[in-house]
C-alpha cells in the first residue's frame, strides 16, 4: 500500500510540474484566418542547423503565447521574433525575451505571426493581437493604455509597420475586440530590418510616421548590414517630434537576441531597462 501511495504521489508531482510548464495560448482568429489559403494547423518547427535556435518555419494559425509577470506592474508587450519573414526565431527572439520582460514586471505575449513570406498576413496578425490583448487587459490586471510591441529584425519591421499603419483597415471585423485601437503605446526596435526600402535607401514607403506614432527605443550595431533601417526610422521620428532614443554600438552584427558573449546583446538590455522605466513603468 505504501508503494502504491508513493507512486501516486510521484505521478501527481510530475503532472503538476508538467501543467505548470504549459503556457496559455490565445488563438487570434476565431474563424477562418483572413487571406490564408491553407487550413489552420499546428506550426511547423525545426531545431535549426546549429541546434541552438528553435525555428518555426510555417504558421497558418497565428497565436499568442502568454508569459505573465510574477510581480506585474500593469504593462504588457507583444514580442515579434525575427527571421526574415521566412521563419520565427521563437526561442532566441521570443521566449527568452519574454522572460526578460517578466523580470521587469511586464506581462509578455509572444506572437506567432504568419510565415513564410506572408507580410500582409503578419500585419493582420499583429493588429489583431494588439486588439485582443487590449480587450483582455482588465481581466488580466493590465492597463489597456500601456500595451507595447517589440521586434527583432523582420519582427522589428513588423513592429514599425504596426506602429505606423494602425489606422488602416487590413481585415474585416470579427468581434468586439476589433472595435478597439490597434495602436501600440510604445515600440522597441532591436536591429530592425527592411525599413530603408525607399529610393536611395530612404524610409520604406509604407512606413508613414506622424506625430501620433508611439515613442520608440531603437538599438543596432554599426557593423549590422541592416543598420540603416534604424537610422532612417529615427530621422523620421525626429522630424515628426516623436520621442525617440537610438543607440548605436560599434560591434555586434545581427541576430544576437540576449545571448551572452555578444557585446551588443549584453548592452541593449541595460539601456532598454532605463528607457522602460521612463516610458513604460512610470507612465
Amino acid at each position: 500500500m505504501m508503494k502504491i501511495a508513493g507512486n501516486i504521489l510521484i505521478f501527481i508531482l510530475i503532472a503538476s510540474c508538467t501543467f505548470a510548464q504549459q503556457r496559455e495560448i490565445i488563438e487570434l482568429w476565431p474563424g477562418k484566418v483572413p487571406g490564408e489559403e491553407k487550413p489552420k494547423a499546428e506550426a511547423v518547427s525545426s531545431p535549426g542547423d546549429d541546434g541552438e535556435i528553435v525555428k518555426i518555419t510555417e504558421v497558418t494559425n497565428p497565436l499568442l503565447e502568454v508569459f505573465p509577470a510574477a510581480n506585474p506592474n500593469g504593462a504588457a508587450v507583444i514580442i515579434n521574433p525575427g527571421g526574415g519573414y521566412y521563419i520565427l526565431a521563437i526561442d532566441k527572439e521570443g521566449y527568452e525575451i519574454a522572460e526578460w520582460f517578466n523580470r521587469q514586471g511586464i506581462t509578455a505575449f509572444v506572437l506567432h505571426y504568419r510565415v513564410p513570406q506572408k507580410q500582409e498576413g503578419a500585419l493582420q496578425d499583429i493588429q489583431r493581437a494588439i486588439r485582443v490583448v487590449r480587450s483582455q487587459a482588465k481581466a488580466r490586471g493590465l492597463d489597456p493604455n500601456n500595451i507595447g510591441t517589440l521586434g527583432f529584425s523582420a519582427g522589428g519591421s513588423l513592429s514599425a509597420r504596426a506602429s505606423t499603419r494602425y489606422l488602416e483597415k487590413v481585415y474585416e471585423k470579427n468581434d468586439a475586440a476589433d472595435e478597439l485601437s490597434a495602436r501600440p503605446d510604445f515600440t522597441m526596435l532591436i536591429y530592425a530590418a527592411y525599413l530603408d526600402k525607399g529610393p536611395e535607401n530612404a524610409i520604406t514607403p509604407e512606413i508613414k510616421v506622424t506625430e501620433k506614432t508611439p515613442p520608440m527605443f531603437l538599438f543596432v550595431s554599426a557593423d549590422d548590414n541592416h543598420a540603416n533601417s534604424s537610422l532612417v526610422m529615427t530621422q523620421q521620428l525626429r522630424e515628426h517630434k516623436v520621442p525617440v532614443e537610438l543607440h548605436v554600438v560599434p560591434k555586434g552584427k545581427h541576430g544576437y537576441g540576449l545571448r551572452a558573449g555578444n557585446p551588443a546583446a549584453e548592452t541593449w538590455p541595460l539601456l532598454a531597462e532605463k528607457w522602460i522605466e521612463k516610458f513604460v513603468i512610470a507612465k
